[in-house]
């Protein structure tokens, strides 16, 4: 039986709970991981990907923390791309397709390693409270286990139910049970909960497919990795990913089971998430539309088992079955199993503090789906903000909150917490309002000297980080002092159809030229020659480049980012009360005291908050 007394409790073996554990265990803490199925720490719940558009920052900030899940991606993946490549640097973006079995053996293998995590196999069933602390849980044996902070991170399991046609039944995960328990304690002392919903593609047979009728879309020719650490490395073999399309006839025979489809009849009355429909909601919504893409993905290096990405649906077996075949290529499909749709309990995430800490229960933290994200990616960033902050808890330590112009963790806890959500949210670049400054390959730069202070990034990764800031300084500074003549560089630019110059000029206003990158510079034999004596890396010449092209528009952020700060500085008391200031609207009084937000930065991002009601109250905060 359990005597022990934890520190941090975790409820979920997904991917915030297992970067929650690792966290708090890696900050002293002494943490218990309490899962359903230990055979399924971080398992890839949908598609067997990491990365993406924004998300892909998140994975790089991640690991600039401490975190484990892009060490994880980098020794689990069978293809990386680097995504939007074609345009700035703000907008690049690492994706890696993983060995989906090979993913949650290298997760659960490296909390094993871990120090200071304790594993369980249960359903909890209750929680403990003594008067508005949590003090620990109850599971479906009956056991109770003390903890001084409980972190939830049940994902789609809260009262899980899973739909395929006209057929529903509970369950977190195909093959797996629901948690009940939970959600009917939280209401119980005050918690207004919600329903979600979404859904998963059918996984096939890749040995019934025939790829020559798809098209191609191998990995990058020269392909990188999401941690900034020397021990992982780049895929040197990469297995390729196919596309092919739906049609006209595939859209009809997908039709003809609206009317025993889950959305359509109305059993299913939550929201799914808008930037991921299903195909039946895609081919609803656009009916002009004759074709969409579907991503052919394969499940790991040695698996026949193939993710149908674009095809996520609940509609029944038989017309999954019949559509699908009509697919290029999938003529002589065999399914794994059948797509389906899940809806589960969230609750509203502006029931949270920054910290992730909840307002009404003290030392119980929400991270992942329970807060209504979506994404393995957004999951795992906050479940590692919610192990951090139960760690510095317990110790009695300052909390940890990431800014939006401090990381995209920052932006999606500000977001959620500040303005909720009544759809699952999803991480995308144009929700970063300064996305110049989150750039994937600067999250190291960024955020690991404040990992180093917290006891999550060791000695080596901060090393690496102050040579790479002590490099690249040194080459602007190289770039910015070193003129070039006429002679040397003319021809250069006139292969690159730019305009020659009529005298000496300093290489970095040369550099700032769009037609130019720095394999064109390094043709000069003083560049050649620096970059050599300096022992100058492709990464610090890919940062001194990014440093140099968009210098103006870094600086116009970060002097943005600097207004905004000043507002963070004017904080709200928390005693603070609304009802007596009667030239608030009566919209933001009552906004104002439901959320509670702790600056004035915080108030003004408010929906319905407006700058007159800014304005009033810094006149009440003294300013």
């Amino acid at each position: 039986m359990f005597t022990t007394v934890y520190d941090v409790i975790v409820i979920g073996g997904g991917h915030a709970g297992s970067e929650a554990a690792a966290a708090s265990a890696n900050m002293g803490c002494k943490t218990l991981l309490i899962t359903m199925s230990l055979q399924n720490i971080a398992q890839m719940s949908c598609n067997p990907a990491m990365g993406g558009i924004a998300k892909g920052q998140i994975i790089r900030e991640i690991d600039a923390l401490g975190g484990y899940s892009a060490v994880v991606t980098d020794n689990t993946a069978i293809q990386f791309k680097m995504l939007n490549k074609s345009k700035g640097p703000a907008m690049w973006s690492p994706r890696a397709q993983s060995d989906r079995m090979r993913f949650s053996e290298y997760w659960r293998l490296m909390l094993e390693k871990t120090i200071n995590i304790d594993f369980y196999q249960d359903n909890v069933t209750d929680l403990l409270f003594d008067g508005n602390i949590i003090v620990g849980v109850k599971t479906a044996l009956g056991i109770k286990i003390k903890s001084r902070t409980v972190i939830i991170t049940a994902g789609t399991f809260l009262n899980g139910l899973i739909h395929i046609g006209e057929k529903t039944f509970g369950g977190g995960r195909a093959g797996e049970s629901a948690s009940i328990g939970i959600t009917e304690a939280l209401e119980n002392v005050g918690f207004e909960s919600g329903r979600m919903k979404t859904g998963t593609p059918p996984r096939v047979d890749g040995r019934s497919l025939d790829y020559s009728k798809m098209i191609e879309q191998p990995g990058d020719v020269n392909p990188e990795k999401f941690s900034y650490l020397a021990t992982t490395k780049p895929l040197g073999e990469q297995r390729s990913c196919y596309m092919s399309y739906t049609s006209k006839e595939v859209h009809n025979l997908l039709r003809t089971g609206f009317d025993r489809s889950p959305m359509f009849s109305g059993r299913i009355k939550s929201i799914g998430p808008r930037y991921c429909p299903s195909i039946e909601d895609k081919i609803d919504r656009f009916a002009t539309k004759e074709r969409h893409q579907l991503f052919v993905e394969p499940e790991g290096w040695n698996t026949a088992e193939v993710y149908v990405n674009g095809f996520s649906t609940s509609l029944p077996e038989d017309v999954q079955d019949k559509a699908l075949r009509k697919v290029a290529g999938f003529e002589n499909v065999k399914f794994f199993r059948y797509g389906y749709a899940i809806e589960y309990d969230f609750f509203p995430p502006t029931q949270l503090l920054h910290t992730l800490e909840t307002k009404l229960i003290k030392n119980l933290y929400f991270a992942g789906q329970i807060n209504g994200t979506t994404g393995y990616e957004e999951a795992a960033a906050q479940g590692l903000m919610a192990g951090i902050n139960a760690a510095l808890n317990i110790q009695n330590k300052s909390p940890f909150i990431l800014k939006r112009n401090e990381a995209y963790i920052g932006v999606l806890i500000d977001d959620l917490i500040t303005k909720g959500t009544e759809e699952p949210y999803r991480m995308f670049t144009s929700r970063a309002e300064y996305r110049t400054l989150l750039r994937q390959d600067n999250a190291d730069l960024r955020l690991t000297p404040l990992a180093f202070k917290l006891g999550l990034a060791s000695k080596e990764r901060m090393d690496r980080v102050i040579e790479k800031q002590t490099k690249t300084d040194l080459f602007v500074k190289f770039l910015t002092d070193t003129s070039v003549k006429p002679a040397e560089i003319n021809p250069i630019l006139e292969d690159k159809n730019t305009a020659k110059i009529p005298q000496s000029m300093k290489l970095f206003k040369i550099a700032a030229r769009p037609q130019l990158d720095f394999n064109d510079l390094k043709k000069l034999p003083k560049v050649e020659a620096f970059i050599k004596e300096n022992n100058i890396d492709n990464e610090i010449v890919e940062q001194t480049e990014i440093h140099v092209k968009y210098a103006g528009y870094i600086a116009k952020e970060k002097n943005q980012a600097d207004k905004l700060n000043r507002l963070e500085n004017v904080a709200i008391p928390s005693t603070f009360d609304y009802s007596k200031v009667k030239s608030l609207s009566i919209e933001a009084r009552q906004k104002l005291t439901n959320i509670k937000p702790i600056t004035i930065s915080q108030a003004s991002r408010i929906s319905g908050v407006s700058p007159s009601d800014i304005s009033v109250l810094l006149v009440y905060m003294g300013r």
